[in-house]
């Protein structure tokens, strides 16, 4: 780690610098906000994976496991197995897609969009505290950034 905080490319790797000083970056930040999130909101009782399934399917409700894993880059055996565990503690339901029967739909329940609110809100709560801190120049280069890393997202989700 230099003087600012970015990891060094490893040696041998391919690419950019900066594109591995944004992965460290990510991954870091990442890490930093499970570590403290916790303080507030338990990890274990809802592990990343079903955090990202509670916020896609809070997004767009009804969908099939088969859409839901194309979505996440995942084998559909997983995503239904991680679905079945959601389900026994009452984050989301499976019903019969009315368009073909032999296909399960999943929507998430009341308590899952509770619980989802709940983890959202101790990130936010993180994330502005930390923010708060910074000085002036670093919150408006944030704030700058915010619509590219967004369209970078885009990108890499639609690769």
């Amino acid at each position: 780690m230099d003087d600012t905080g970015a990891i060094p490319l490893p040696d041998g790797a391919a690419g950019s610098g900066e594109g591995w000083a944004l992965t460290a970056v990510i991954t870091r930040l990442r890490r930093a906000l499970r570590s403290s999130v916790r303080e507030d909101f338990a990890w274990e009782s809802l592990p990343m994976a079903q955090v990202e399934f509670l916020q896609r399917l809070s997004a767009e409700s009804g969908l099939r496991i088969v859409e839901l894993a194309r979505k996440h880059r995942m084998a559909t055996n997983t995503v239904s197995a991680l679905i079945q565990q959601m389900v026994e503690t009452g984050l989301v339901v499976r019903s019969p897609d009315p368009r073909d029967r032999r296909a399960v739909r999943v929507d998430v329940t009341d308590a899952g969009r509770t619980r989802l609110n709940a983890w959202m809100g101790a990130n936010e709560r993180r994330i502005s505290e930390a923010f708060d801190r910074l000085d002036a120049n670093h919150r408006a280069a944030i704030g700058a950034a915010i619509p590219a890393l967004a369209q970078l997202a885009e990108l890499l989700d639609t690769e």
